[in-house]
């Protein structure tokens, strides 16, 4: 009684907490919606691969003192969206090794950046604070959310506007292409939906938890159901319930946002996974 008590006044007293609700509930929303697309395409690296790159260009944001980082990490992400699905199907560095040589390289670029031009005494707290979350969720501003709102919605209403070729491209890429459908061009909306997930998600559980955000609640939902759209809507509400669950669980034992949504998202996994197995035997 005592804890419900502090998370209410926690909610009216303070309007950060509000916005990293908010703002948490719908970056879990557009995670969940192309989790299941990515899992089922194997493009589960490129969501990994782009939170790095992301880290990267937060770290350039970071050290010209921007206040506004959008302006770097959105447009660099979604170059380096495209980036990936060119060399990985066109040239001769396929797949994982081209994921794997841009995070990387992104990665160890965007840490030596902060550390030889460090913005605050504490770059160690920096870092940690890009990879993995940390508390930044309950810092954001009013503008913040804003921009998060905004970019959400876009993802939702592209997600919605191209659901039946986005269904087509999943399961049958070759059948596309031989009834006309350029699925090449959908795939690069699918590879830059994710990226602008991938930003939309650095301030929630950081940039190496974010793929945790996106594969765990499609994993889940597959474990049980077997329809595209079944799996898509039992995604969404997992994700927003292992959202909205870490966000107060972090908020009333001060633990980081990022690894205690993560930690719901394993907790509902394991969960149906047994389940899974339940309703076999039956």
């Amino acid at each position: 009684m005592i804890e419900l008590q502090k998370l209410v006044d926690y909610f009216v007293t303070y309007p950060f907490v509000r916005y990293a609700f908010a703002v948490g509930l719908l970056i879990a929303l557009c995670a969940s919606l192309l989790g299941v697309t990515l899992v089922l395409k194997r493009f589960s690296f490129i969501g990994d691969g782009l939170s790095h790159v992301a880290f990267g260009a937060m770290a350039v944001a970071t050290i010209t003192g921007l206040t506004n980082k959008m302006i770097i990490i959105l447009p660099v992400t979604l170059l380096s969206a495209v980036l990936l699905l060119r060399t990985g199907q066109h040239t001769k560095i396929k797949g994982d090794a081209a994921v794997a040589m841009i995070s990387v390289g992104a990665l160890a670029i965007g840490y030596m950046l902060m550390s030889v031009f460090p913005s605050s005494a504490n770059v160690t707290g920096d870092v940690c604070s890009t990879l993995f979350g940390s508390m930044s969720i309950l810092t954001l501003k009013k503008s913040d959310v804003t921009i998060c709102v905004i970019m959400a919605v876009i993802v939702i209403a592209v997600f919605l506007l191209f659901y039946n070729k986005i269904f087509a491209v999943t399961f049958d890429e070759n059948f596309c292409k031989a009834s006309g459908i350029n699925a090449n061009a959908y795939n690069l909306v699918i590879a830059m939906i994710t990226a602008a997930i991938i930003v939309l998600a650095m301030n929630l559980v950081g940039s190496l938890l974010i793929s945790a955000l996106i594969i765990f609640p499609a994993l889940s939902a597959m474990r049980v159901f077997r329809s595209f759209r079944s799996v898509i809507l039992c995604s969404a509400v997992i994700s927003v319930i292992c959202a909205a669950a870490g966000i107060v669980l972090s908020i009333l034992f001060s633990t980081p946002a990022g690894s205690t949504i993560v930690a719901a998202d394993i907790a509902v996994f394991l969960l149906f996974c047994g389940l899974s197995a339940v309703l076999k035997r039956g």
